[in-house]
């Protein structure tokens, strides 16, 4: 499911491109500023990759997955050189974690509210027009509130945390000229970064787990150059 609405952004930023390709707009040069104001798909994965403690006894075979979220996000970009640039993105996301396999629908995180820090290098081509780009980054996920979903409060905890993490990203997209100064952009992140999720129960750990979150970042949206 996932990959299909990553391939259906894929197509429309394809069909946006071919329409407006022949439209004239101004070179990038070193310098340059540009802001893009975005939609943006944040699709996670959240499956356990293992469980390091378990006093409760979680169902054999369970398994999780975050839910996808859909939040408006500002991307701030500065032409080093011509045809590379740093770009640093602004969102905050929001994740609930359910039991998919051993206890089917069980909420086990709720309202665990992300801050993904992302920092890349992008390298730009000119393209007869629509300039489509590649880069890869690092990122910092961090957690700034977080709470044990229902099933894991009647399983006993009162507490839950998710560690902070280092990971890298990928990143490919275009952006399409109108005019000197705006255009349009389409943009697909892919995240390597993982979690440790960890549920208390007056203070003491009770369940702890390594998740892989490795999410799908698709955006779409305007941007101006300065």
């Amino acid at each position: 499911m996932k990959n299909a609405m990553v391939s259906k952004a894929c197509g429309v930023a394809i069909a946006a491109a071919a329409g407006l390709a022949a439209l004239p707009a101004a070179a990038q040069e070193a310098g340059d500023i540009q802001v893009k104001v975005l939609a943006t798909a944040v699709l996670p994965d959240g499956e356990i990759d293992q469980v390091n403690l378990d006093l409760v006894g979680l169902p054999a075979g369970t398994q999780t997955e975050a839910n996808d979220n859909v939040v408006p996000t500002v991307a701030i970009e500065y032409f080093v050189a011509d045809n590379f640039s740093i770009e640093t993105i602004c969102c905050v996301t929001q994740h609930d974690v359910d039991a998919v396999a051993g206890a089917p629908g069980a909420e086990l995180v709720s309202d665990a509210l992300l801050l993904p820090a992302t920092v890349t290098g992008k390298l730009h081509i000119d393209a007869g027009g629509i300039r489509p780009y590649v880069g890869a980054g690092v990122a910092y996920f961090i957690w700034l509130d977080d709470e044990p979903g229902a099933a894991a409060v009647a399983l006993g905890a009162d507490d839950f945390s998710l560690s902070d993490e280092f990971g890298f990203v990928l990143q490919a997209g275009v952006d399409v000229p109108v005019s000197e100064s705006l255009f349009l952009s389409a943009d697909a992140k892919r995240y390597f970064i993982g979690t440790t999720a960890t549920w208390f129960a007056n203070g003491t750990p009770v369940i702890q787990t390594e998740h892989n979150l490795d999410p799908w970042v698709v955006s779409a949206g305007v941007g101006f150059r300065f």
